[in-house]
C-alpha cells in the first residue's frame, strides 16, 4: 500500500526558511507527478507546486521565486524549499504522488492521486 509520509514543517519567523520532504513508501514505481497543496482553515486545497518526472513544474504564482520544488526519483521523494516565507503561508502543507497508466506529464486521464497526512507550516509575523 502506498503511503506518502511529510516531514519539515514547524515554525519559522517572516522571512525564513523551511525545507518539506515527502517520502513515498509501499512502491518501488516512480510517479508521473509529485507536489505540494496547502490549506487554510475553512478554505480549498490548493496547489502550491508540482513536478513531473521528466522535471517540468508548475508553481503557484503567489510562490514563484520563492520556493523550489526538486524530486529524487530513485528514492520516491519530493521537496519543497520554501523561502521568505510569509505569515499568510502559515497552513497545512500535503504531499501528494499522481500515478497513470501509459500517460505522462500534465493533465493524464484517469490519473490516481495519493495523499500525505499534513505537515503543518506556522509563519510568525
Amino acid at each position: 500500500q502506498v503511503r506518502l509520509v511529510e516531514s519539515g514543517g514547524g515554525l519559522v519567523q517572516t522571512g525564513g526558511s523551511l525545507r518539506l520532504s515527502c517520502a513515498a513508501s509501499g512502491t518501488t514505481q516512480s510517479f508521473n507527478i509529485m507536489g505540494w497543496y496547502r490549506q487554510a482553515p475553512g478554505s480549498e486545497r490548493e496547489l502550491v507546486a508540482a513536478m513531473t518526472a521528466s522535471g517540468m513544474t508548475n508553481y503557484a504564482d503567489s510562490v514563484k521565486g520563492r520556493f523550489t520544488i526538486s524530486r529524487d526519483i530513485t528514492k520516491n521523494t519530493v521537496y519543497l524549499q520554501m523561502n521568505s516565507l510569509k505569515a499568510e503561508e502559515s497552513d497545512v502543507y500535503y504531499c501528494y504522488a499522481e500515478r497513470s497508466d501509459g500517460c505522462t506529464g500534465w493533465g493524464c486521464p484517469g490519473a490516481y492521486r495519493y495523499w500525505g497526512q499534513g505537515t503543518r507550516v506556522t509563519v510568525s509575523s
